[in-house]
């Protein structure tokens, strides 16, 4: 894609994590809680608690902190339950979008969503409306200096399915969700720690817009990431940052 750096963008993106680090921990006490609910208390057997206690370090989260809500997703501290809900949308121009939440309220949720959604350009749709142009995968971002066939060889013995090389020299590695882990831990054995790794919803195809259509998915983008109950947001906007 001319003009788009899929490197610059993920610099940006987590820039912009770093500057909202209590929202952050907000968010991934949340999932503790619900992934120890779903799965145990144990990140041994429980891949996506596993998952959620690593980026939780990565945040620089205290470890009383992670292990709170371990224990009131298992039920031996008492405090709200949430229930994840997905909604999907088009944004300006229309770009697709996808929103996960967790939340102990759910009309207070979908009428947040719904008028962001309107007040920025937006159509809050139906379950299913777009997450069809999307791919739930394991996705891990390594920067452009990295060694390209050693981490390809190491990625696909873990069992990743597929390796891209970007034109600004990242490279991007793709694995199944339940993958994620397992390719995770072997690509850190061999020396190599992703600068993102995360389970997402990575568009099939990224749209790039004008810069004034990019400008308004952004606002919108903004402001759903802001609401309190919204755990992520996924476009298929390919927008330089």
């Amino acid at each position: 894609m001319a003009g788009h750096s899929k490197w610059a963008n993920i610099k940006h993106k987590k820039a912009a994590a770093d500057a909202k680090r209590g929202r952050v921990w907000t968010r991934l006490i949340k999932e503790i809680t619900v992934a120890a609910r779903l799965g145990g208390g144990d990140a041994n057997s429980n891949p996506r608690l596993r998952l959620a206690i690593d980026k939780a370090a990565d945040a620089n989260m205290p470890k009383d902190n992670i292990q709170r809500a371990i224990a009131r997703g298992t039920g031996g501290l008492d405090g709200a339950q949430y229930e994840e809900i997905r909604y999907e949308g088009y944004g300006p121009a229309g770009v697709a979008i996808i929103v996960d939440c967790m939340t102990d309220n759910r009309a207070r949720t979908v009428a947040d969503v719904r008028h962001a959604f309107s007040k920025y350009g937006g159509n809050l749709g139906q379950e299913g409306s777009v997450a069809f142009m999307f791919n739930h995968c394991g996705q891990f971002l390594f920067a452009p200096d990295t060694p390209e066939e050693v981490l390809m060889n190491a990625a696909l013995e873990a069992g990743a399915d597929d390796v891209l090389t970007h034109p600004d020299g990242s490279v991007e590695i793709i694995c199944a969700p339940n993958r994620f882990s397992a390719v995770k831990s072997a690509l850190e054995a061999s020396g190599f720690k992703a600068e993102l790794a995360e389970v997402t919803m990575k568009p099939l195809n990224e749209v790039e817009f004008s810069s004034a259509d990019a400008e308004k998915i952004r606002t919108l983008i903004d402001a759903l990431e802001n609401l309190d109950d919204v755990q992520a947001v996924f476009s298929n906007a390919g927008l330089d940052e």
